[in-house]
């Protein structure tokens, strides 16, 4: 089905070792301007508990995921974990919290990187990319799943930010509507139509011959 038309929408002591109990340590709320256009450096010196994505250099809050987005979540991993084992180590499986910078070009300066994301769950190749910092330059498979605070940005910005990064496969799974959308990189940078699989079939991970994700299972049901 085509689907790109809706982008436009982890010996016992005798003597018990005394605990110190250390207090709990709290970060303020920053107040940031959602009007202004920060940087990767800027976001550095963010240190407070709220999780938030740069595009093009704004900011986009994000919320704790729900039960079922988490769930899903878990179910993606927990299939594509042993696929991905058994190619010991080629690729790696990274979800959020997981930051990916995605510099225009081949920039590496943190002040002149402005896009910022935390996908549900991203798949990398190329592991000289992941440093103690998360991931810089394009995963090669991103998953999103949405939520009714993230759909929009999901299918847009999100969609577009990835096409232009060169994301080779980018699923958008709709936990509502229990269907999967699959957007395959052409040859021209630009995302095919895109394909929905439905709950009752099994979804292809078209860049990785071989696996395929049992929607049933990822859905719950």
């Amino acid at each position: 089905m085509n689907t790109k038309e809706k982008k436009q929408q982890y010996e016992v002591p005798e003597e018990k070792p005394a605990i110190v109990e250390e207090p709990l340590i709290t970060y303020p709320s920053l107040d940031l301007d959602l009007t202004k256009r920060y940087t990767y450096a800027d976001y550095l010196t963010w240190i407070d508990e709220t999780r938030r994505e740069l595009i093009d250099g704004f900011i986009h809050l994000m919320s704790a995921p729900s039960t079922i987005h988490a769930q899903i979540s878990f179910n993606w991993v927990l299939w594509a974990g042993t696929f991905f084992k058994k190619r010991k180590g080629k690729c790696k499986i990274y979800y959020a919290p997981f930051d990916v910078r995605l510099p225009k070009g081949d920039v590496k300066e943190d002040d002149k990187i402005y896009n910022v994301v935390q996908p549900d769950i991203c798949v990398v190749c190329d592991l000289t990319k992941i440093d103690d910092r998360g991931c810089i330059g394009a995963p090669d498979l991103i998953v999103e799943v949405l939520s009714p605070s993230t759909a929009k940005l999901d299918w847009n910005k999100k969609f577009n930010l990835y096409e232009k990064a060169g994301v080779r496969e980018y699923w958008i799974v709709d936990p509502n509507t229990k269907l999967v959308h699959i957007f395959l990189l052409q040859p021209n940078g630009e995302y095919d139509l895109g394909t929905i699989y439905e709950c009752n079939e099994k979804a292809p991970v078209h860049i990785f011959e071989g696996l395929e994700i049992d929607l049933k299972e990822l859905f719950g049901d």
